[in-house]
């Protein structure tokens, strides 16, 4: 008899345990992600980068209060994210944080900025010669090294108008093997616009002081410019 209560002491007190457990892991996947009411440090990089983008205008305080929740809706409206107003998985890796609740490793983290640069290349260049969409993803990595430019490439491709593929959802396409070979090629190292930080098409480019920029290299329907 002693021995049975002594078996279901130790079985209730395993059950206890593995409870407890389970609400303290539940409630710290609930918290990695920011939303309303959320404070600290992901909090502030939310702000930081949608400030730099435009879309928060509020003080970068930590504090995810009603201006950090209507810049996030603002942000995945734009970036056809599914608006909840919630800084989830998908929407911080758009915005380029990678954390423990969205990224396991910085492999992980590459991997996600390869996909981003291979759907602008795709989005922007789908079409023109292999060189040219290696170019494109060139200029994206151009002006990540270049300190008047966002210093991440989710920061360079989602800054405000800076490409029309953002403002008109293209971003949000899947690119193929091409452009994904292109956006890996540029990683590698290859920068067929020989640094440049920009690029238009003569033909349909309507801002004059874009003509301006000191022309490198027409690649396609491209002209890349510093």
């Amino acid at each position: 008899m002693m021995n049975r209560n002594k078996k279901a002491i130790v079985w209730i007190s395993v059950a206890f345990l593995v409870l407890i457990l389970y609400h303290m892991f539940s409630n710290s996947l609930v918290q990695a992600l920011s939303k309303y009411g959320s404070r600290g440090d992901e909090v502030v990089q939310i702000q930081t980068k949608l400030k730099r983008w435009g879309y928060y205008s509020g003080n970068i305080d930590g504090i995810y209060g009603s201006q950090t929740l209507e810049a996030v809706k603002y942000f995945q409206r734009k970036n056809g994210l599914a608006v909840d107003g919630i800084a989830g998985k998908n929407t911080l890796e758009a915005m380029g944080i990678f954390s423990s609740s969205t990224s396991s490793s910085s492999s992980s983290s590459s991997s996600n900025d390869l996909n981003l640069l291979a759907r602008l290349v795709y989005g922007e260049a789908r079409g023109e010669p292999y060189e040219g969409q290696v170019a494109v993803a060139s200029v994206v990595l151009n002006r990540v090294r270049n300190s008047n430019f966002p210093n991440s490439i989710a920061g360079v491709i989602y800054q405000k108008g800076a490409f029309n593929v953002v403002d008109d959802g293209q971003i949000n396409l899947t690119p193929n093997s091409t452009a994904k070979k292109a956006a890996q090629d540029a990683l590698n190292g290859w920068d067929p616009s020989y640094g440049s930080i920009y690029y238009f098409n003569p033909a349909t480019a309507t801002n004059k002081w874009i003509w301006s920029r000191p022309h490198v290299v027409t690649i396609g329907k491209h002209r890349f410019c510093k």
